[in-house]
């Protein structure tokens, strides 16, 4: 934007990419959005004994409440991203901020377990208003050069939640009552709202509203498609496993309980790595960097699978699983805004969606295959062939990436 234009327009110019390379501070605040995101989602998990307790139902019920989170992830995150659509960005995160923390007050005011059910969908549906929305604000941010790279760091601060928000609220959960983290949750969104308010540019002033019709006719996009179904076999191969990691260490590879938590915080550790220079490789290779990643994730799966009665190796390939089996996910995230084209909030709000539901229907049927006579490797067996599917959707892409100059680089 010239100079007159500023004049005209009475808003800051357009950012432009950082001659040093370094992302825009705002996709650090966005970050720190996706971080509390993703620590309410799982911290449930840690908290389930004490709630079911407190509320009188089984854990089993309980586990409804993480349940109807995904549920609401899988429905909110493109519904909002269409009721959205003419708000403008900044608000639009705002106000996704103050539901969540009404949403987490409730929670932690509440005594009936329906309302608390209720509150916990109306979270998700904040929550995947504002991931849509953070996502497209910190691409346009970054500029296309460093787009993969701005939405690694934004999923790094979900990635971070597993290393250090979850145990946190866990441990605090448990030790001062389970309400306690909501509260926590609760003043963090809203202390995260001036910030928002300030570096989340007012932006519009610059973009031209869309046609309903045309944003939902970018969704007939193929490529686009492709893209939501590496989504979802990603995230069902690795967090098949994953939600059923437990058995896997002490059942199968011996390892006692005390040891579970600190497996699990290599793994994190690995996700926020591998989630920040999967971002960094996916700016130069996209295709490359998606094809590499299902195949060495397929791989790890599978010598999971074969060398998991051994604890040393097991704990290995866990943390590696941790490092290679999810940074592909911010590619992912910049090829759905990609080739939404007009579309792109609603674009990554399917792509948020799409990990949903992988994640579900796979952790889904790991569960089955835990019960079944397979036991502890079930969910592993059940992962690699997930992963392994995700070269299907990703060699596709690059096929047709290079059969067209708009497909983007290899």
């Amino acid at each position: 934007m010239t100079s007159d234009q500023l004049t005209r327009s009475g808003g800051p110019a357009a950012p432009t990419a950082d001659p040093t390379g370094r992302l825009p501070f705002v996709v650090y605040v966005l970050a720190v959005g996706t971080f509390l995101m993703l620590t309410t989602e799982f911290v449930v998990a840690g908290l389930l004994p004490e709630i079911a307790g407190d509320l009188q139902v089984s854990v089993a019920q309980a586990g409804l409440l993480i349940t109807v989170f995904a549920v609401g992830m899988v429905v909110g995150a493109p519904t909002m991203a269409l009721l959205t659509r003419r708000m403008p960005r900044r608000t639009t995160l705002v106000l996704a901020l103050v539901v969540f923390a009404v949403g987490h007050l409730v929670v932690a005011l509440g005594s009936s377990f329906a309302l608390l059910l209720a509150a916990r969908f109306v979270t998700a549906f904040a929550t995947g208003a504002f991931w849509a929305v953070a996502s497209v604000a910190a691409t346009r941010a970054a500029g296309p050069g460093s787009s993969a790279r701005a939405l690694g760091l934004v999923g790094a601060g979900g990635m971070l939640a597993n290393v250090l928000g979850v145990p946190l609220g866990a441990f605090a959960g448990q030790r001062s009552g389970w309400r306690g983290p909501f509260w926590a949750l609760a003043v963090l969104a809203l202390a995260a709202v001036p910030l928002v308010a300030r570096h989340v540019r007012r932006d519009e002033d610059e973009q031209q509203p869309v046609p309903l019709r045309s944003e939902l006719g970018a969704m007939r996009s193929g490529r686009l498609w492709l893209v939501l179904a590496a989504c979802a076999t990603t995230t069902g191969g690795v967090l098949s496993v994953y939600s059923f990691i437990s058995p896997l260490l002490t059942d199968r590879a011996g390892l006692g309980p005390g040891w579970v938590p600190l497996v699990l915080v290599g793994f994190g550790v690995g996700s926020l790595v591998g989630t920040i220079y999967g971002g960094r490789l996916g700016d130069v290779r996209p295709h490359a960097t998606t094809i590499a990643v299902a195949a060495s994730t397929t791989v790890v799966l599978l010598a999971l699978l074969l060398l998991s009665a051994r604890a040393v190796p097991t704990v290995l390939l866990v943390v590696l699983l941790g490092l290679l089996g999810l940074s592909a996910n911010p590619v992912l995230s910049a090829l759905a805004v990609r080739f939404a084209g007009v579309a792109p909030t609603l674009g990554v709000a399917m792509s948020v969606s799409a990990y949903n539901l992988g994640t579900a229907i796979g952790s889904g049927i790991a569960g089955s295959a835990l019960e079944s006579g397979l036991g502890a490797t079930g969910p592993v067996l059940v992962g690699t062939g997930i992963a392994a599917l995700t070269l299907v959707p990703t060699i596709a892409l690059a096929v047709l990436g290079r059969r067209s100059p708009a497909g983007g680089r290899a």
